[in-house]
């Protein structure tokens, strides 16, 4: 490999690294993301789902066993993890005896609910999008949360995929 070839490419893995933090860092609204958010309940064409501080919909990852993720690396590049540096509050709906952490990659902690490590999923663009539902990766299906902690296993509609909603 040449020399501008090798520049080239340590310049892609900065970029990338970089956006990575932002992602990372920063809800879909842009706004940065409290490292101790809240945990709400919003209605959704699911019904009433799990949500982060900023309405951003968490999944489940059946692959999973009680408190420990199974997630690969590279599935946590689509389906990166709810991140708190303490346990988050729980808000109207969301029982606060259900909330749990887990140690995650990085010296970060996983927020957990009823024992079930928590993830956004990066097709999600919009506050309350549910894109995610039903999909099977990386070994197993997702789904939202309901307020009691378990599966909501409802198809997604179409519209939620394509829209949002």
């Amino acid at each position: 490999m040449t020399r501008a070839r090798l520049v080239i490419a340590a310049v892609v893995v900065v970029i990338a690294a970089v956006a990575g933090v932002i992602v990372a860092t920063r809800g879909s609204s842009g706004k940065p993301v409290a490292p101790n958010s809240a945990l709400s309940l919003e209605l959704t064409g699911l019904g009433t789902v799990l949500v982060d501080a900023d309405n951003r919909t968490l999944y489940l990852f059946e692959g999973d066993r009680p408190n420990v993720s199974a997630l690969s690396g590279a599935g946590r590049a689509i389906w990166p993890p709810f991140t708190a540096t303490a346990k988050p509050a729980a808000n109207s709906g969301v029982s606060a005896a259900l909330i749990g952490t887990i140690p995650a990659p990085g010296g970060a902690k996983q927020v957990t609910y009823d024992g079930h490590p928590l993830y956004y999923y990066a097709g999600d663009r919009h506050e309350e999008q549910t894109a995610g539902q039903g999909l099977t990766r990386f070994g197993g299906r997702w789904y939202v949360v309901s307020a009691r902690g378990g599966a909501i296993t409802a198809p997604a509609s179409s519209a939620s995929h394509i829209y949002g909603y």
